[in-house]
């Protein structure tokens, strides 16, 4: 009975460790990130992005949202050039299980198993997001941060998916000096 207490905190982790985002930066430990301030959509790589247009309006909002929440401003001068792009993947996991039991020994056919192997099948999309960040006056990238995980096809849960990628890369900006 005690380990059916811990049941419902299992599934809770299960779940949480499910939806998550794995995150990676890069950037040139040369430049000085404090220097920026403003910043602005680099259009023709936004343009080029092939996803509909509604989600690339769901990602211009998520990280204009996170880059004025972190102290940015919008400019049409601006120091920083933000662009993104997208890549996506079916995965197909398969589980096959046997859930035979009886009696008897030995190897080969026995009469006295009962049961069967269940076999199923779960696809699902991962998907990467990649964020650019461009000095604007030397137009060379200076950080990129990338974000992986499952991603959904319903709207609801996609708005809320595309803020949680946008919200975990931009969580790494600006990197910290070791």
């Amino acid at each position: 009975m005690k380990k059916l207490k811990y049941l419902p905190l299992l599934l809770i982790f299960l779940v949480v460790s499910c939806s998550s985002v794995n995150v990676y930066n890069d950037y040139d430990k040369k430049v000085d990130f404090t220097q920026f301030k403003t910043f602005a959509f680099y259009k023709p790589g936004v343009d080029k992005v092939e996803i509909s247009d509604l989600d690339k309006k769901r990602i211009l909002k998520s990280i204009e949202a996170e880059m004025l929440a972190k102290g940015f401003t919008k400019s049409e001068n601006p120091d920083l050039l933000v662009n993104f792009f997208t890549k996506s993947r079916e995965q197909v996991d398969v589980n096959a299980f046997n859930n035979s039991w009886g009696y008897g020994y030995g190897y080969g056919w026995n009469p006295y198993i009962w049961g069967g192997n269940r076999t199923t099948v779960r696809t699902t999309t991962q998907g990467t997001l990649f964020i650019d960040l461009i000095d604007a006056k030397k137009k060379e990238m200076v950080w990129q941060g990338e974000g992986q995980g499952e991603i959904f096809k319903n709207q609801k849960n996609k708005e809320e998916r595309i803020g949680e990628f946008v919200k975990e890369i931009l969580k790494q900006y600006p990197p910290q000096k070791k």
